[in-house]
């Protein structure tokens, strides 16, 4: 079962996404997108370490998530925290600094979400993803971040759209999310 947590920042998505992978009491394996780039991020990424239980496996990941989840024991549950970060590093890694992504590595990157999806759906285990909605805010000034919001957008398009449960979380309340117009 795939699982998908997405909204604004600090609306209690990851929050929600722990309180789901502990429901089912199978082994938990964490895997990490974040990067501590800085000593603010750093700090966050210890408050985020300290948030989970101890008992539960980490794993960072910041590029090969599709990897990552290969690594991990099929009966498991797995938490991707998050596509947004991962995104954000797989665009960065192609060298786009301070300008745009081409279609091309733009391409890689939503082909790569087509292919984690693959891997989460051939899982015995619950795979939950957790993801920015960036979507509803200000067209960003620059392109790299109007570049960011569309490839993000598409990554969140292909794994939303594929997951069996979906879930939009604001100011910690978690709306379900339902299946394209017309469907179910």
């Amino acid at each position: 079962m795939l699982i998908a947590f997405t909204g604004g920042a600090r609306s209690g998505k990851s929050a929600a996404a722990l309180r789901a992978a502990t429901s089912d009491g199978a082994p938990v394996t964490f895997i990490a997108t974040a990067e501590a780039g800085d000593d603010e991020m750093a700090a966050r990424i210890e408050r985020h370490r300290a948030d989970r239980p101890a008992a539960w496996t980490t794993i960072e990941a910041p590029i090969h998530l599709a990897l990552a989840v290969e690594q991990v024991d099929a009966e498991a549950t797995i938490v991707i925290d998050c596509l947004s970060m991962w995104v954000s590093n797989r665009m960065l890694e192609g060298g786009a600094g301070a300008g745009s992504v081409d279609a091309a590595h733009a391409g890689e990157i939503t082909a790569e979400a087509r292919e984690l999806v693959a891997c989460l759906h051939g899982r015995e285990g619950v795979s939950i993803v957790v993801t920015n909605e960036v979507g509803s805010g200000v067209v960003p000034a620059t392109p790299l971040g109007r570049a960011y919001r569309d490839v993000l957008g598409s990554v969140n398009q292909i794994v939303v759209g594929a997951a069996d449960r979906a879930y939009l979380v604001v100011a910690g309340k978690r709306l379900e999310l339902s299946g394209p117009e017309g469907g179910a």
